[in-house]
């Protein structure tokens, strides 16, 4: 098993917040936001922005920025 980079973990973070990973890969990014505090820092980022989003009264977010949203992401898993 070889150990995950930080540009490997940030590819992979949506995916293990989901729980998709599969579990070596799953256990490489547990093991990785165990040594690295940036990566942690980086996780616990996205999880607010995923929350605080999830707050957002559907009409307080308009249309446009809901589709340059979901644009975003959807590109970043391409």
């Amino acid at each position: 098993m070889s150990e995950l980079a930080c540009d490997q973990l940030v590819e992979l973070v949506t995916d293990f917040l989901d729980g998709a990973l599969d579990p070596d890969t799953e256990r490489r990014v547990v093991d990785h936001l165990a040594l690295c505090d940036g990566c942690g820092a980086y996780l616990d980022q996205i999880r607010q922005t995923v929350r605080s989003l999830g707050e957002l009264p559907p009409d307080q977010l308009p249309d446009t920025a809901r589709a340059a949203l979901l644009a975003a992401f959807r590109a970043q898993r391409e």
